[in-house]
């Protein structure tokens, strides 16, 4: 294999670098699919890694869907995926609060109703999904009436944010032993045409602001997503390879995992940007540069064909 980071894969290079891992990690938006378009041959890349012997699972910061969802979403588009293959920031939420936290009470979730259907399919209560409308007038905002069962506050991506809820998040987060958890801190979400929208990260921002307190956050580059799958798969870190378009999340949770790591350039970031880091000397700015680089994974085509 190539011992230099940010190495263009192509010719010979790629079978090596398939035949060195038994799992394979794909980020969803910008990698297999744009929007409601799948990426060409992304399909039968990903359906031949699996006639191949390959484990292939799909990681994703975004929390708004479930994973059902995805994998009705990726059926349609012609990939052979099954819900358990997929692993959102809704459901490894779900899976923090309950394995590692051991949440005995309620969460208030500023979130999407794909979040409140994870946490009930594990017996988490919530409150909080739509919008909140506080009546009355003048507003006591410091005594707002609060669920007494509720022991955590969970922040995901949600249409509805508000004053009201960041405040009532405030106010839970006030009490003692009150946990903290955020889905991921991706601060905008890019969209066709140079357009970009508000992504989760601002509305965490927001909230931890407010309550000076920071969330731990179970999304990419958080290893968490990686050792969710990993207990339940049995992956080898040292045979897995993590496939992305964004430096900040998925290139940066393979190298926090350990994990061989491929740049695809459909998505957000580019080469250019990754080899800025590379020069960088920046110990954390290193973490963001890819092993490897492609123009799309349909690149890895004529290696798993021939």
């Amino acid at each position: 294999m190539s011992g230099s980071k940010c190495t263009r894969l192509a010719g010979p290079l790629v079978k090596q670098l398939l035949e060195s891992v038994d799992t394979v990690l794909f980020d969803c938006d910008g990698v297999i699919w744009r929007g409601d378009q799948a990426i060409p041959g992304a399909s039968q890349v990903i359906n031949l890694l699996k006639e191949r012997g390959k484990k292939v699972f799909f990681v994703t910061n975004n929390s708004t869907k479930t994973r059902k969802m995805y994998a009705e979403k990726m059926s349609a588009m012609g990939f052979n995926v099954t819900e358990n293959e997929v692993f959102g920031t809704a459901y490894c939420c779900a899976a923090y609060l309950k394995t590692i936290c051991k949440l005995e009470g309620k969460v208030y979730l500023v979130g999407s109703p794909a979040m409140r259907h994870e946490l009930e399919a594990v017996g988490i209560q919530q409150t909080g999904v739509g919008p909140d409308h506080v009546s009355g007038k003048p507003i006591d905002w410091a005594n707002v009436p609060l669920d007494p069962d509720v022991k955590a506050v969970v922040v995901g991506f949600d249409e509805h944010f508000s004053y009201t809820k960041l405040n009532r998040a405030l106010q839970y987060l006030l009490q003692k032993d009150c946990l903290f958890v955020g889905t991921n801190r991706d601060t905008r979400l890019p969209l066709e045409g140079g357009k970009a929208v508000p992504g989760t990260g601002c509305l965490l921002q927001a909230v931890e602001t407010a309550a000076q307190r920071q969330a731990q956050t179970v999304g990419k580059p958080n290893h968490f997503m990686f050792d969710c799958l990993a207990a339940q798969f049995g992956v080898e870190r040292e045979r897995c390879l993590m496939v992305g378009d964004r430096l900040d999340t998925d290139i940066m949770l393979g190298s926090n995992c350990g994990l061989k790591t491929l740049l695809t350039l459909t998505g957000v970031s580019t080469v250019a940007e990754a080899q800025k880091h590379q020069e960088s000397g920046c110990a954390e700015r290193q973490g963001m540069v890819p092993d490897y680089y492609v123009e799309s994974i349909a690149d890895l085509l004529p290696a798993l064909q021939g």
